[in-house]
């Protein structure tokens, strides 16, 4: 063995893996180096997830094809347990922590030191506390988890694996919930674990961060390696081009609709939490026209989710203030209303709100519209499937059918059914919150398109997002929250970054 072969922690070999006949992944070879971020990117359903569950042990050896070796030495993991005594350990981007202990009990849950037949918390806590030093993370070891925000939760996470001694990391879009200062903080103790010696496996939609963090990329594309690449000689249009097998160059479609006339009307708006006596939102003042695109952005916190969640009936209690549907004064306390009134809302958390997994494509999709399709008491189930259908087809959801349960589809097709949902209840005004959040780069300009085409019929649309370009590069107007208060408006054309962020920060 050369020396560069010494490097090499991780290697796999022609790994195949197929699912009742389809094939996730076919014949794959990769390795990784000691102390290198190695970052995986495909779209959804390209075989990264699948990829992931092998070498974490989630499939068992067996029950796929192929050779994975270990500093040189083969392995056969029957289960996660095996992988984790091999050094290996998961970061999922839904964490698994437990929110009522500490952060020093959750690094230590199931592995704790003992003492007379007692758990030893004394060092429970003094280890966790050297852990910290280490990383050089401003924690303290007594807080409880629930306590944190979500970026912290996410380091705690990251300890846990450590403090098992885990000499590779598989990250899986460890960043998707996280604010911009907490991603900076993540990738900056990725930094420092790669100067320990320690290999990372970075699954990530998001290039910049790929670019800045990784040694290396590897693209899947439909189960297959198609390229590895230095990411320091290639950029985002190369790494796109392998992902989709094509050249996006246009990745934000020019948006010709004139606005006309005005549908949403919000006034003096001022809502408070349940429990709570501080606004959350405070003096909001907004309108919405048809065939129009409102951008609302802000930083994590500003109160954007709360705004949509507060007009579709589901958050807060308003102190003062008026919504106007056409010029009707409207007061919706629940989604139902909303649904009637012409809202629709694309939450942000579609696997918690948006659909149900363990049904159909079909089910889901008319969820919320089931009263169209009824005869008295019964279900006109030839009158629901073909609406199904034709959203089904309008969407371009891929899967074989509507039989198809939502539980196998990647996110992006998820997404697409959960925007289909919404849209079988006809709406003139939809709510999109973070809706291209997790989902590849292909499926993203599928939904740009999408909104176009919803505004080209006179539809209206406000868009929540997190991703600065794309609240840009899609919205007419901009209106920006800071700390719950309106930081700042913009026409499209005269919106800049560092306005943005500046509005974004006016009130903190």
């Amino acid at each position: 063995m050369n020396s560069k072969d010494s490097k090499i922690i991780l290697r796999i070999e022609k790994l195949t893996k197929r699912f009742s006949g389809v094939v996730a992944l076919k014949a794959v070879d990769f390795e990784s180096q000691e102390g290198e971020v190695h970052a995986i990117c495909g779209e959804n359903g390209a075989g990264k997830s699948t990829l992931i569950k092998i070498l974490s042990g989630y499939f068992p050896f067996g029950s796929y094809e192929g050779r994975m070796f270990l500093s040189g030495h083969p392995v056969e993991f029957s289960g996660p347990a095996d992988s984790e005594r091999a050094g290996i350990a998961v970061i999922y981007q839904e964490l698994t922590l437990v929110q009522e202990m500490t952060v020093a009990e959750n690094i230590f849950l199931g592995a704790e030191p003992h003492r007379w037949g007692l758990i030893d918390w004394n060092r429970v806590y003094s280890e966790t506390g050297h852990f910290l030093e280490l990383f050089g993370l401003d924690l303290d070891p007594a807080a409880r988890v629930a306590d944190l925000g979500i970026g912290k939760q996410q380091l705690v996470e990251i300890l846990k694996a450590l403090s098992k001694k885990s000499k590779i990391l598989l990250l899986d879009e460890p960043t998707a919930a996280l604010s911009e200062t907490e991603v900076d903080t993540l990738l900056n103790i990725i930094t420092g674990l790669k100067e320990k010696g320690i290999t990372c496996i970075y699954i990530s939609h998001k290039l910049d961060e790929v670019l800045r963090i990784a040694d290396r990329v590897t693209v899947l594309r439909d189960g297959e390696k198609v390229a590895t690449l230095k990411t320091g000689e290639t950029d985002k249009g190369e790494i796109i081009r392998h992902m989709v097998g094509r050249e996006i160059t246009q990745m934000y479609p020019l948006r010709r609709v004139s606005p006309g006339e005005t549908l949403l009307q919000v006034a003096n708006l001022t809502i408070a939490g349940e429990g709570r006596s501080a606004p959350v939102l405070e003096n909001i003042n907004l309108e919405l026209k048809t065939g129009e695109v409102l951008g609302i952005g802000g930083l994590m916190g500003s109160g954007r989710t709360e705004l949509l969640m507060h007009l579709f009936g589901t958050f807060g209690i308003r102190i003062s203030g008026e919504v106007r549907i056409r010029g009707d004064l409207v007061r919706i306390s629940s989604p139902l209303q909303a649904i009637r009134h012409g809202l629709m809302l694309v939450s942000e958390d579609r696997k918690r709100y948006g659909i149900v997994p363990a049904q159909n494509i079909g089910f889901n999709i008319s969820l919320a519209s089931l009263r169209q399709f009824t005869d008295g008491i019964l279900l006109n189930r030839n009158r629901e499937v073909s609406h199904n259908q034709r959203i089904f087809n309008w969407l371009g959801v891929k899967a074989p059918n509507l039989e198809t349960s939502v539980s196998k589809l990647s996110g992006g097709n998820q997404q697409k059914v959960v925007l289909g949902k919404g849209l079988m209840t006809e709406p003139q005004i939809i709510f999109m919150d973070e809706p291209t959040r997790g989902i590849d780069v292909g499926a993203k300009v599928e939904i740009y398109h999408q909104i176009n085409s919803l505004t080209s019929e006179g539809k209206a649309v406000v868009l929540v997002s997190s991703e600065l370009p794309e609240l840009m590069g899609m919205s007419d107007r901009l209106i920006i929250l800071s700390a719950g208060k309106i930081g700042g408006k913009f026409d499209a054309g005269e919106a800049t970054q560092e306005a943005v962020m500046r509005a974004a920060m006016a009130f903190h």
